[in-house]
């Protein structure tokens, strides 16, 4: 048996969407997904209200801005606040139980991407490696991210990135199933990349939800 995974969506707690977690409930649904991670930027606010639709599909993340990129977190009992250093954030997640990962590291267009020597210095201290992000916009960013992953045996995660509520189950990870994070960590290397890139515009939803939440 396998389950299908988005490892990576956001709600309206976001700066920069406007997906209620009512719509992120109804399209993970319609997209059949087993598990949804909500990970908003830099709070868990959105994911705990989506929780309480279903349960079951909804795990609680955060979208981490640390000083040299961002960390994706799944299993997030505590928000950490942005701004920390990488080795901090983690060591705050760990202390959660959290499993760890890093988003889009190879996406140069967007702030929270990585350096390679940043992150080489935390590759062994992560569970996995975001290798596939359906708003990658960087060409052949996600292949870099897959080849890093590969390189430094390091698990690779799968997600739509979506900042809208249609943008959910663009990508996904097929996985054995699992129940918490150290379940999720003894299969994560099992796991099958699955889904499409999303189309260049869908940034363009983004910038006007952001600009939108600075007027009101």
């Amino acid at each position: 048996m396998q389950i299908s995974v988005d490892f990576h969506c956001h709600t309206n707690a976001s700066r920069d969407s406007q997906a209620s977690p009512e719509a992120v409930i109804r399209f993970a649904h319609m997209r059949g997904l087993d598990r949804l991670v909500i990970t908003d930027h830099n709070t868990i606010d959105g994911a705990l209200a989506a929780r309480t639709y279903d349960p079951e599909l909804v795990i609680i993340g955060e979208e981490i801005m640390t000083t040299h990129g961002e960390i994706l977190a799944a299993y997030v009992s505590h928000p950490i606040p942005p701004g920390l250093s990488p080795k901090e954030s983690i060591k705050r997640l760990r202390d959660q139980e959290a499993f760890i990962s890093v988003s889009h590291p190879f996406d140069s267009w967007r702030s929270g991407s990585w350096q390679l020597e940043y992150l080489l210095d935390i590759s062994s201290q992560v569970d996995a490696v975001e290798v596939f992000n359906a708003r990658c916009m960087v060409p052949n960013s996600n292949l870099r991210a897959s080849r890093f992953a590969m390189n430094n045996h390091v698990a690779g995660t799968a997600g739509s990135d979506a900042h809208a509520a249609f943008e959910i189950g663009h990508a996904w990870l097929e996985l054995p199933p699992f129940t918490n994070s150290d379940e999720l960590r003894e299969v994560i290397t099992m796991g099958k990349v699955r889904g499409r890139q999303s189309p260049f515009w869908v940034h363009l939803l983004s910038r006007y939800a952001s600009l939108r939440k600075r007027v009101v």
